[in-house]
């Protein structure tokens, strides 16, 4: 294993990728004096964000990389902490908001999940999340494609990731059969000005490309690095500045005053 992510790489485009976590944050309603938490907090940087926007007494944010976690210190606060853990565990109680950006997409089975995290809320609790629906793209697709070929399957064991968000109105379905008396779910599309199309890579190689690193050698990792760069290069118009296009899906709800909904939905 390579080790955990790296908050240095993931920064590299930190305007770019903080667009929409304000996006979503716009959704959220006041919930003076409320609890709320922030599953994939990543460096924490955002999450007092969330905790102001909110007015909670208390905002907690979990996440599982102690990389990023190590950051967060500086950020904690009056009302607002930090803590290690898996998200796709987390469980909890008569909570008023539970805020989720660009996290829920590594983890499966997004139908028991949003239903897990619906239980978690009190009435007229909210849920904010924000995950990216940019599978269809070369930067994506490629670096499937190369997990495959056969020296890197086998550094990875076979291992190729899946996809587990589904489309808007999937979601839009699904906050409904759950209890949300009120919605809002759109896929919106992200353009980004890079100074060239190489800076693709450096881009998913703060996000996607993590998932695989984690799983090969350095060495592995370096020789699988280079012929994703290769055949993503192939495949991207040599523009300058390249524009990057990534949609993504915020969605936001409130469940009704009364419990509700299909638990096993």
């Amino acid at each position: 294993m390579s080790g955990d992510w790296d908050p240095a790489q993931y920064a590299r485009f930190r305007a770019e990728r903080q667009q929409p976590f304000f996006d979503l944050l716009d959704l959220v309603q006041p919930t003076p004096g409320g609890r709320a938490v922030d599953l994939g907090c990543g460096t924490g940087e955002l999450t007092g964000h969330v905790h102001e926007r909110s007015a909670a007494a208390e905002t907690l944010g979990v996440d599982r990389s102690q990389a990023m976690l190590a950051e967060s210190a500086q950020y904690a606060g009056t009302g607002l902490r930090f803590e290690r853990g898996e998200i796709g565990e987390f469980s909890g109680e008569g909570l008023n908001l539970v805020f989720s950006n660009a996290a829920l997409q590594w983890l499966p089975d997004h139908a028991s999940l949003f239903a897990r995290l619906a239980r978690t809320l009190a009435p007229a609790g909210q849920l904010a999340v924000q995950v990216p629906a940019n599978h269809d793209h070369p930067s994506h697709k490629v670096a499937h494609a190369v997990a495959r070929a056969p020296r890197h399957a086998r550094a990875l064991k076979g291992y190729v990731r899946e996809d587990s968000v589904q489309d808007p109105e999937w979601y839009a379905a699904l906050l409904a059969r759950l209890g949300f008396a009120e919605q809002h779910v759109r896929l919106q599309v992200y353009l980004h000005r890079l100074a060239a199309p190489e800076e693709v890579v450096e881009w998913v190689k703060g996000s996607l490309l993590t998932d695989y690193r984690v799983r090969m050698s350095a060495e592995e990792y370096a020789d699988y690095l280079a012929d994703y760069r290769e055949r993503l290069l192939a495949e991207l118009p040599d523009e300058r500045p390249y524009r990057l296009t990534f949609k993504r899906i915020l969605l936001w709800g409130r469940m009704g005053t009364a419990a509700g909904g299909e638990a096993g939905a």
